[in-house]
């Protein structure tokens, strides 16, 4: 384990990145033909390590949303030398996990992933960070969702993004669905985030590393993609 960064080091371009990724089955099995799993995991695990290589005091978070529940994966804090590939093991046990729960005391229905609960968990470990002292890297939020959006979630992802606005935690959204999600286009106007849906699934890669690798303080200074409209409505 590696000593706690000292507060005089950490600068206004240092960032705890918190990365939600879809692990839903059911919404990645209905694209395997176009844009399977592994290569998205691949692009992933690129930007992720790009994160960790553009300042050496940045930290990554990675949390699964899966059908079933959401579990922590990989967390850089601490680790010498620190490459996101190292949670491929902890990965693979989530997603056996989340495979072999029951089904029947999920209440969004087949296709949604629990959104509301991952970023929950994001919040928590934000909280944590925030309450460990002044110095801290400037924490945000990343969702990388393709699942349709679940109505029996709505309060609780709501509740989630008020707290997020509350704590000026800005979340950012990345959809690779078929369809926009109405839940992180409000989450990304409401923080302060960005919300994108690639066109080509195949340029994944670079989306995130020509939009999502800019920490706060650089995004003053760049021109980043802003939706056309946001959907309000509730659900």
């Amino acid at each position: 384990m590696s000593p706690p960064v000292p507060p005089e080091l950490l600068t206004d371009d240092v960032s705890l990145l918190m990365v939600l990724i879809d692990t839903n089955p059911y919404f990645w099995s209905s694209i395997k033909q176009s844009f399977p799993f592994s290569k998205f995991l691949s692009d992933v695990l690129a930007f992720l390590n790009a994160t960790l290589l553009l300042n050496q005091l940045n930290q990554v978070v990675v949390i699964a949303t899966g059908y079933n529940s959401c579990g922590y994966v990989f967390d850089s804090a601490g680790l010498v030398n620190a490459r996101a590939e190292s949670c491929l093991p902890e990965l693979e046990k989530f997603l056996k996990n989340d495979a072999s729960m029951s089904t029947e005391d999920t209440v969004n229905g087949v296709g949604h992933s629990l959104l509301s609960g991952s970023l929950s968990m994001a919040l928590c470990y934000i909280q944590r960070i925030f309450r460990s002292g002044a110095g801290h890297p400037q924490p945000r939020i990343l969702c990388l969702h393709g699942s349709p959006d679940g109505p029996g979630q709505y309060v609780a992802v709501m509740n989630a993004i008020f707290s997020a606005q509350r704590s000026m935690v800005p979340i950012d959204s990345c959809v690779i669905g078929a369809q926009h999600s109405a839940f992180l286009q409000q989450a990304s106007h409401i923080t302060g985030g960005v919300y994108l849906k690639p066109q080509l699934l195949e340029g994944l890669l670079q989306n995130l590393l020509t939009v999502y690798a800019t920490d706060m303080h650089s995004r003053n200074f760049i021109q980043l993609p802003k939706p056309l409209g946001v959907d309000f409505r509730a659900s």
